[in-house]
This record gives C-alpha cells, structure tokens and sequence, in this order.
C-alpha cells in the first residue's frame, strides 16, 4: 500500500496546512496508533491518527474552499489556541474546518485567506516564489521622500536587509506597499527602523485576490475566475516547505532569493474604505456572491 507524509494527511483531510501540521506533530499533539507522531513520518491512511483529541478520518474533501476574509483588528491567524475566541477559526466559525493561509497581526486587519487546499500553502507563501501581498498603511508622522525611497530599496531588520518593494505615497501620513516576503511585523519594524511608528495596517490584496469592499468581519467564496487566474499565478511555484529562515514569521512566509522569478505586477488601484462602520462583531458574516472585487 502506497505511503505518504504524516503532514501530507492531516492536510488532505483538511486539518491544518502542512507546516501547521508539523508544527502539532513536533509538540506532540498528534498520535498515529496510540504513540506520538515523529517528524517525516509516513502512514498508509489505514492507521487511526488522533490530532490534537480529535480523530481524523482521512476522508477526501468534497470541494476545494477559499474564502476572502476582512479580518477586524484584534482577532488572531494562530491556530494554535483554537479555544479562544478571538482565534480566527473559532471567529469565523466555518462549518468546514479550514485554516488560513499565512498571518496577519493582532493588530492590523484586513485580507486573510482561508482554505481547506493543503497544496496551495507554500506555493502563495514560500517567499522565493515573489507573490505579492498590498498593504495600505498610516504612520504617526509625516513621510519623506527619503523615508519613501529607503522603504523601496531596503531596510535592515532581523539581521536581515528587506527586498526592494514597490512604495507610493497616498497622502501626507498614508502609503501602499507591495511586498514579495513576510518577515515577522515586517512592515512596522521597517517603518520602526526609520524613526516612525504605524498607526493602521490593512492588507489590501494577496496575489489576485482584492479586498475591494468586503466588509470588515465579511467573508466571501473566491469567485471562479479568480480561482483560475489564481492557479495560473501558482503553476509555476513550488510548494515544497522551506527551512525556517531567520526572522521569518510563522508560518514561514519569507524566503530568500534563489534567482530571477517573473513577478505578477498591478497597476496600483486607490483603496476606498467602505462607509460602514468597521465595528467588531461576535461572528463573521457571509457576503453575497454578487459582490466583486
């Protein structure tokens, strides 16, 4: 009977991503027949896998799920601590377990990606592969040119110095960044690096997937356009796990260039915030297929 990765299971069942999978099994919240799971670990699926108390039962998922999701500040991406209720899957309360694809600090808010596809994880967040994610961001003082081209070309954090990235100014204290890496709070401590100190933090995009006027604590299904342009843009990418580079955030969503890769680029769209209240709410709510991004 042909074997496959531990990781590689709990993925397909639609438990966690593969490197939140390994992440459970090296702290031992995984048993596979009774004994705790070891790294690299391979099953047949006819083996009886516990994780974290629950019983997995290694079924094939009916349909691929990707859910656009406008995170409020406040509400975490770990899932790690799934009892507490700001934990994004228990905020969401999903009747499909589902997971999401990277992080998004406790204190920004915006577009969070959240699946049950286990393969597409590393191909958006493995850092070599340069996709981009778009942030719009308010600071506590006023920009400078200098500060504008200094974000561009690089700033030295976490021992590290950041890719170049494309910077515009939006207004006296705001800018759009696009980012190809996700260094741990890598935009707060660059503009921290540089004497300023972030007052908001959206993220505005991932790859094609725009937050457009998806309210705060609304989610909504990808369209199927956007799943095809989607796996268009990851054809190419690998999704083969990383080592954990340092001061990258967990999951690894930063990686160090191996050569030149073809960069998905957009025109820069002004973002308008919609004119709802951004008010906290105790669960998400579910957006209409007829709204587009």
């Amino acid at each position: 009977m042909e074997e496959m990765r531990l990781n590689k299971y709990l993925s397909d069942s639609g438990v966690c991503s593969r490197r939140e999978a390994d992440r459970l099994i090296e702290a031992g919240k995984v048993l596979v027949n009774g004994v705790p799971a070891v790294m690299g670990m391979k099953i047949t699926g006819t083996e009886r896998v516990i994780c974290e108390g629950v019983e997995v039962s290694g079924r094939k998922k009916e349909r691929k799920i990707l859910l656009a999701v406008n995170k409020p500040m406040g509400i975490v991406c770990t899932t790690s601590d799934k009892d507490r209720a700001e934990n994004i899957v228990e905020f969401l309360h999903y009747p499909v377990r589902i997971y999401p694809i990277g992080r998004l600090d406790k204190d920004s808010s915006g577009l969070i990606l959240m699946t049950n596809e286990g393969d597409i994880v590393n191909k958006i967040l493995r850092g070599s592969n340069d996709h981009e994610k778009e942030y719009v961001v308010r600071v506590n003082r006023p920009l400078t040119e200098e500060f504008l081209e200094k974000m561009r070309s690089g700033v030295e954090i976490l021992d590290t110095v950041t890719k170049p990235c494309i910077v515009e100014k939006t207004g006296g204290y705001t800018f759009r960044i696009i980012l190809t890496q996700g260094l741990n709070r890598q935009i707060r401590r660059m503009c921290a690096a540089l004497g300023y100190r972030v007052v908001s933090l959206k993220r505005v995009r991932i790859m094609n997937i725009r937050l457009g006027d998806l309210r705060t604590g609304s989610y909504r299904e990808v369209t199927g356009e956007e799943w095809e342009e989607l796996e268009r843009l990851l054809a190419d990418s690998s999704n083969a796990p990383r080592r954990q580079e340092k001061g990258s955030a967990a999951p690894g969503t930063a990686g160090s260039r191996t050569g030149e890769k073809r960069i998905f680029r957009t025109p820069l769209r002004r973002y308008e915030e919609p004119g709802e209240g951004a008010e906290r709410r105790n669960h998400f709510r579910k957006e209409g297929r007829e709204k587009q991004i």
